[in-house]
């Protein structure tokens, strides 16, 4: 770890010690975008970030106490959606033992229930597929602009869309957990492919930075024939296990594999697969390695990379207004891609 990471990572601890409950009882209003007013949501965001940047203690306490009233104040919206939970009570497949959080180490409590949030299209428009989103780190704020925002773009584009709300990966949950949850969330949508009028093979999922980590770990674990009792012997499955449990499209925003993961690929349904990143992003490495991998297992892929970009922003014009005008089109090519894939398949 180099010099200007470790004062980054001073500075996140200090943070974290000084402002961690108020940033813990935040998380769950991130995550419900559509629950509550995205303005609203957006202001706590930005005030978080000036808590994070507070020159001083005592201005840091004084930004806290107005977070703390803030948070406090923002109500669900009036006949919110409800949250879609993935798995029957008593009946979400387990290998991690978390039972205490403390010090909010982790952004989620032992208690959370990995949902689907959804963001429909009018019943008069035909849609194109669905996409799911996933977003980035542990999920948290990054719901606003990785989901929430590019739900927006991709339902104005014809799609029918997700956020899912997964047991984000190693956090603290690990990769068969994390990639449960996600082919869950494909079976809930395959099932109910006639309610959300889309084929049941034209089903994508969007990951963010580690939100693709999941998404490459359900690929992994539970496309194909595979099944979540491949992994968790005491599971009990249901009805939805008979659906696919892997995307028919993988749109990886700057969160290839990191470079050297090992992976089976034995008995995987690799689907076709989009990149898009940064030339700034430390992830680019991760890319290099990962694309001859794929491409030598005749997987089709698309890959778009940006000048100037560093890591992560998809959707940021949601909260500084602008956005990247450059790295910003990857959502316009990625439509392209999805309905070429939706009409040919693994024959792009």
């Amino acid at each position: 770890m180099d010099e200007a990471m470790r004062e980054i990572m001073r500075k996140r601890w200090e943070f974290a010690a000084a402002c961690g409950d108020e940033v813990n009882q935040a998380i769950p209003l991130y995550e419900d975008p559509t629950r509550y007013p995205v303005e609203e949501l957006v202001a706590l965001f930005k005030l978080q970030q000036e808590m994070m940047d507070a020159p001083t203690p005592e201005k840091r306490s004084e930004l806290k106490a107005r977070f703390s009233e803030m948070r406090r104040s923002i109500r669900l919206l009036p006949n919110a959606p409800e949250r879609i939970y993935l798995w029957p009570e008593g009946k979400m497949p387990v290998q991690t033992d978390y039972k205490e959080n403390p010090g909010w180490r982790n952004d989620h409590e032992p208690d959370f229930k990995p949902y689907l949030l959804e963001m429909l299209l009018p019943e008069d428009v035909t849609p194109v597929g669905a996409v799911v989103t996933i977003a980035g780190g542990s999920h948290g704020a990054g719901t606003i602009n990785e989901c929430y925002e590019i739900g927006l773009e991709f339902g104005a584009l014809g799609y029918q869309c997700f956020i899912l709300q997964c047991r984000p990966n190693g956090c603290p949950w690990n990769e068969y957990e994390t990639g449960a949850d996600a082919a869950r969330a494909l079976r809930i949508i395959r099932a109910n492919a006639d309610k959300y009028r889309v084929k049941p093979d034209n089903i994508a999922m969007a990951g963010f930075s580690n939100g693709g980590i999941t998404i490459d770990f359900c690929i992994e674990h539970f496309s194909g024939t595979k099944q979540v009792k491949d992994h968790f012997p005491d599971y009990e499955p249901d009805g939805l296990d008979g659906f696919d449990g892997g995307p028919d499209a993988y749109l990886c925003i700057y969160g290839a594999r990191h470079k050297g993961t090992p992976y089976d690929y034995t008995g995987v349904k690799y689907p076709p697969t989009f990149f898009a990143v940064g030339r700034l992003d430390s992830c680019m490495d991760n890319l290099h390695a990962l694309y001859p991998e794929l491409l030598a297992r005749g997987v089709p892929m698309e890959v778009h990379t940006f000048a100037g970009h560093p890591h992560g922003y998809a959707g940021w014009k949601i909260i500084d207004g602008k956005g990247n005008p450059n790295f910003d089109l990857w959502v316009t090519h990625a439509d392209a891609f999805l309905r070429d894939v939706f009409q040919n398949g693994n024959n792009i």
